[in-house]
């Protein structure tokens, strides 16, 4: 797909952000509606009604819950409940939820009640640490890989939520430690605003006085909004409602907030679809077991993983690996030395080892460990690089290792572009000719890529020539 400037633009950069653990979502009403949640307008609608007036006639519904306070006195016991009724129901997650949840961030905040984007990250089988509450702030969950913080509370304590005018109006007192994060996170991480109007006055009390202290050295952050369309009005009201549009997100700059306009909500699925895409592709996943090399004798081959590893780290990308028998171990040394070699310019973070778990289960237990094993590491890449690929029986006898043709059938269903270098033979060389059979289809899109992997067949190249090859069909893909 192709996008215009200020969205390809961003893209790029965001890709590199993930890649810097430099980002954070902040996730809006929106993205709950699109699962069938209400929205704040609906969720007050019959609280309108009773203090008898009507959200559809309402701009400031913050006011409004007040109003229904004012009027009929025992605190919030209506709105409490309608949360319960509105957002305790379970709902499937949508399609941008898990794909956010499945990227490298570590940080989410959101003004909704509901658990969609916890339950997403739980489902990517992430650990969650959730704060909806002052005294969950001093406190961190072990081995967490994501925080969120509901800064206007959670679903299952509706007595907590923030809701009526007044509770907005002394959030800076009764929350300072929520602002105080938050005001941290926007100095440090580039934040995407998905769902978000924009018209909270607590975000907007953060926005502005880090405006106030910061100015242009504000951090650069994004929004999506979808294009303002005609719908229903006539020729008037669209063009007063457009013009609106354009002011608000010219206002948004004050923030160091661009808005990336859209025509459609089903182009930003494809706009985090394509930060995804990209960002696995910054992934080498490296396949590989070998008893024996060979033509290549155990120190070559040895050298040679070691070098293929040190040259894919060198050039800026990332390896994933699940320490194959007699491969693991070349591509660990051959990461750490180009980080160390560097170590102002790479990091350990672009070394992602998964070494398979082998204690006793049950024979059939450990295999669908491992299945759910491969799959997981498998996803984090999106670029295939295969290499030799036997094993021994317990007697001694050497046999093709059909763990790494499972992993080259993961790789395929999962998208990945394989890269097998068929010199190093066995299993490999399997791999190899099943591709050319089909290599069209494969390399759909990157058929240029043949004839190189036809090239990694030969005999005939020094292993040197390889690893200059599979370099520059990396980089080429990143283009």
């Amino acid at each position: 797909m192709v996008y215009n400037r200020e969205i390809e633009s961003f893209i790029r950069d965001f890709v590199k952000d993930l890649a810097e653990n430099n980002v954070a979502v902040f996730a809006g009403a929106g993205m709950s509606k699109s699962v069938g949640y209400v929205s704040w307008a609906d969720l007050l609608r019959e609280i309108a009604e009773e203090v008898g007036l009507s959200v559809d006639k309402e701009y400031d519904l913050i006011s409004l819950a007040q109003y229904h306070v004012n009027e009929h006195g025992g605190g919030k016991a209506k709105i409490n409940r309608k949360i319960l009724e509105e957002f305790a129901q379970e709902a499937e997650s949508s399609e941008n939820h898990k794909i956010i949840a499945r990227l490298p961030i570590t940080t989410f905040w959101t003004t909704n009640y509901d658990t969609l984007i916890e339950d997403s990250i739980k489902a990517a089988n992430k650990v969650v640490d959730v704060k909806y509450q002052i005294k969950q702030l001093a406190n961190t969950r072990p081995k967490r890989d994501v925080v969120i913080y509901k800064m206007h509370g959670d679903v299952h304590h509706p007595a907590d939520a923030i809701l009526t005018k007044e509770q907005y109006e002394s959030y800076y007192r009764t929350h300072e430690h929520f602002i105080t994060a938050l005001s941290g996170d926007l100095i440090s991480k580039t934040f995407l605003f998905i769902g978000f109007s924009f018209t909270d006055p607590n975000l907007d009390y953060v926005l502005s006085r880090l405006n106030i202290q910061f100015g242009e050295n504000n951090r650069q952050h994004f929004c999506f909004i979808k294009k303002q369309g005609k719908g229903s009005d006539d020729d008037e009201m669209f063009k007063y409602n457009l013009r609106k549009q354009e002011l608000m997100i010219n206002d948004l700059k004050r923030y160091k907030i661009k808005a990336l306009v859209v025509d459609d909500y089903h182009d930003i699925t494809e706009i985090l679809k394509e930060i995804e895409k990209r960002f696995r592709m910054k992934t080498v996943f490296i396949s590989g077991s070998a008893e024996e090399y060979g033509t290549w004798n155990r120190n070559e081959a040895q050298s040679f993983i070691h070098l293929l590893s040190k040259n894919i780290i060198s050039v800026g990308f990332r390896i994933v690996n699940g320490f194959g028998w007699g491969v693991g171990s070349a591509v660990i040394n051959g990461a750490l030395e180009a980080v160390y070699e560097k170590p102002d310019r790479f990091s350990e973070d672009q070394l992602i080892m998964k070494p398979f778990p082998q204690y006793e289960t049950g024979e059939k237990k450990l295999h669908e460990l491992w299945e759910e094993y491969r799959q997981k590491m498998i996803s984090l890449a999106g670029i295939s690089v295969i290499i030799f690929g036997n094993k021994k029986d317990d007697k001694g006898n050497i046999l093709p290792a059909n763990g790494v043709k499972r992993e080259f059938e993961i790789a395929i269903s999962l998208g990945l572009i394989p890269i097998p270098i068929a010199a190093t033979g066995y299993v490999t060389q399997e791999i190899f000719d099943l591709i050319i059979k089909d290599a069209k289809k494969i390399y759909s899109g990157n058929e240029w890529i043949i004839p190189i992997v036809e090239e990694l067949a030969s005999d005939k190249l020094s292993p040197d020539e390889i690893i200059k090859k599979v370099i520059t069909i990396i980089q080429t893909i990143n283009k």
